[in-house]
């Protein structure tokens, strides 16, 4: 119960890593607000959690929406009577190909998501934060928000973002006792990076089987991670036991950038 009685809101909570984070919060206690734009999805990982013996609730979102992530934050301060957690999870990949061939609606759109819906999620938060006097962000960024690679510039640049983003709210928010970090997964098991191989699959010829072994290969550790693998580090960072963290980033990928 590292998290008992905290109130968690998990962005894009519905699938794969934000799931994971959603359910593992859950289990060590609080109370997982799964927020998401697929509503089936987002009621399954609900009853999920209930199943197991946790509390959640499902709140439809659209993290571009300025109106409704604030009617969202307001209906969880207004219910629980605080809000100790936030976790910038929801993002999209965009297209993969060259900079020079996004079109600048592509460009903006993987922003508006990744960069923007954060942003909105944070001001919307932070002043309930402010007001208890005690709060934990997390942004999930990626190791490309720290390392580059030849290819989708959009979602790697927009997680470069993320990262600088929890700094600066690391510092502008500390006097307020609200810590805030960023977590770097490599390669986890997810949608995205099944969609990612499907479509090398594709160009390549290779099967999915073959690319997914070529990809373990890349990991000192021998393998891609599991999203509960970041949904253990997201748990430590919101846990006291990080109480003297902050403007940190927590790597998680078996190895990947230490080659």
């Amino acid at each position: 119960m590292r998290v008992e009685g905290k109130v968690a809101i998990i962005t894009g909570s519905t699938y794969g890593i934000g799931e994971a984070i959603a359910k593992l919060l859950a289990k060590e206690g609080a109370i997982s607000i799964v927020t998401g734009r697929t509503e089936d999805e987002g009621r399954r990982v609900v009853e999920d959690i209930k199943r197991s013996g946790g509390r959640a609730e499902y709140y439809p979102l659209d993290v571009t929406q300025e109106s409704r992530v604030k009617e969202v934050a307001d209906a969880v301060y207004g219910k629980y009577g605080r809000l100790d957690i936030l976790v910038n999870n929801a993002g999209i990949a965009g297209p993969n190909k060259p900079t020079h061939e996004y079109t600048e609606s592509e460009w903006n759109r993987v922003f508006q998501v990744n960069v923007t819906g954060a942003f909105l999620c944070t001001k919307h938060v932070v002043p309930y934060m402010i007001r208890q006097s005690s709060g934990n962000i997390v942004y999930i960024s990626s190791i490309y928000g720290i390392i580059g690679a030849p290819d989708i510039p959009a979602y790697h640049a927009t997680k470069a973002s993320n990262r600088v983003m929890a700094k600066i709210d690391a510092l502008l928010y500390a006097k307020d006792n609200i810590r805030v970090n960023s977590v770097h997964p490599g390669f986890i098991w997810t949608p995205l990076v099944e969609d990612f191989l499907s479509e090398q699959s594709k160009k390549s010829g290779l099967s999915i089987e073959a690319l997914k072994k070529e990809l373990d290969s890349r990991h000192p550790i021998g393998h891609i991670g599991e999203p509960d693998d970041i949904a253990y580090g997201v748990l430590y960072l919101v846990s006291d036991e990080a109480k003297f963290v902050t403007g940190s980033e927590l790597i998680i990928d078996g190895g990947y950038t230490s080659t």
